[in-house]
C-alpha cells in the first residue's frame, strides 16, 4: 500500500539432505573439470529453492556426514544433477568418509575471505616442482573455499598431488573467491633434513713459510763455519741440517684500485740470446800500472 517494502526479506539458510555420488557416476561424458576442483553438482530444484530463500552470494555450502561427523565446505558448479542426488569430487568424498549413495547434509553458509593459508604436501615428489606457488595458484582457481584439515588434490604435469590444509585465516573455513591470500608450505610428509658433513679438523695449521718457494741467490748465514784452532769440527748428521726458509710476506694491495676497472700487466720480454753481444769475463788484477815518477832517459 505504501509503495515500498517496510520489512525486507531476511536471508534464510538452505538446509537439505541428498544422496551423494562421485563424479564418475554422473551420466553423460566424463567431467574432469569437476574432479579437479572443489565444487559440486546439485539438482535444478536446489537452484529454485535457493533463489526463493534470498541467500548471500557467492553460493557456498557446508557439507556434513552425520554418520561420522566429518565436515567440509564447497561451492557449486552446475545444477544439472538428478533430483535427490548430488555429485562430489572423489577427494571430497574421501575426506568425508562417504560411500556411493550415502546421505549428505548440505547447508548454505557465508564464509570470511581468506588472508592466509598453509599447506603440507603429502609426498616429497612435490619438491620437484620448480614453482610450487604458481602451480597451487593455478589449481585453486577451480576451488571456492578451503577448510582446515582437508586434503585437496591438484593435478599438474599428468600427476595428482595431494595437499593437506594445515591452517587458514581468519577462520577454519574461508572463501578464496577474488581474494589476496598469503601462502606457506610446510615440509612434505616423509621429508628429512640432509645431514651436514662435519669437516675433520686439521691437527696442525699449515705454516705459510712452507708454501713459499725455495730461496734462490744470496741467503745470509748459509755458509759453513770453521774452527780457529784448525781442528775439524764434528760432522752433524744429515737429518739435523737446518734449512733456511724464506720468511712469509703478504702481498701489498693496490690502494689506487677503482671498482669497475681492469689492469692487464704484462712482463717485458727478455732480449733474445742470438743477438746478444759476447761480454768478456771479469778478471782481477789484470789492468796496467802507471808510475808517478817519470823515468830519465839514458844517454
Amino acid at each position: 500500500m505504501f509503495g515500498f517494502n517496510m520489512f525486507p526479506d531476511i536471508p534464510r539458510p538452505f538446509n537439505t539432505q541428498y544422496k551423494c555420488y562421485s563424479v564418475s557416476m554422473l551420466p553423460g561424458n566424463e567431467r574432469h573439470d569437476v574432479e579437479r576442483g572443489g565444487k559440486i553438482i546439485m539438482p535444478p530444484s536446489a537452484l529454485d529453492q535457493l533463489t526463493r530463500l534470498n541467500i548471500v552470494y557467492p553460493m557456498l555450502f557446508k557439507l556434513t556426514n552425520k554418520r561420522t561427523n566429518r565436515i567440509t565446505h564447497c561451492g557449486v558448479l552446475e545444477f544439472v544433477a538428478d533430483e535427490g542426488k548430488v555429485y562430489l569430487p572423489y577427494w571430497m568424498m574421501h575426506n568425508l568418509l562417504l560411500e556411493e549413495g550415502d546421505f549428505l547434509q548440505i547447508e548454505s553458509v557465508s564464509l570470511p575471505v581468506a588472508t592466509f593459508s598453509r599447506f603440507q604436501p603429502q609426498s616429497i615428489d612435490f619438491l620437484d616442482i620448480t614453482n610450487p606457488k604458481a602451480v597451487l595458484e593455478n589449481g585453486l582457481r577451480s576451488f571456492a573455499c578451503l577448510t582446515t584439515g582437508d586434503v585437496i588434490a591438484i593435478k599438474y604435469n599428468q600427476r595428482i598431488y595431494e595437499l593437506c590444509v594445515l591452517e587458514t585465516k581468519p577462520g577454519n573455513a574461508v572463501s578464496i573467491i577474488e581474494c589476496d591470500m598469503n601462502v606457506e608450505f610446510a615440509p612434505p610428509v616423509g621429508y628429512k633434513e640432509p645431514e651436514r658433513v662435519k669437516r675433520s679438523e686439521e691437527e696442525m695449521a699449515v705454516d705459510p713459510a712452507e708454501l713459499m718457494p725455495e730461496p734462490t741467490g744470496f741467503v745470509a748465514f748459509r755458509g759453513e763455519g770453521n774452527r780457529l784452532d784448525g781442528k775439524k769440527k764434528k760432522e752433524a748428521p744429515a737429518n739435523n741440517k737446518t734449512t733456511v726458509k724464506v720468511p712469509y710476506q703478504r702481498g701489498v694491495p693496490d690502494y689506487n684500485y677503482s671498482i669497475g676497472t681492469l689492469r692487464f700487466i704484462r712482463n717485458s720480454r727478455p732480449p733474445s740470446k742470438e743477438n746478444k753481444e759476447p761480454v768478456e769475463e771479469f778478471k782481477a788484477f789484470t789492468g796496467e800500472g802507471f808510475s808517478l815518477r817519470q823515468s830519465k832517459s839514458k844517454k
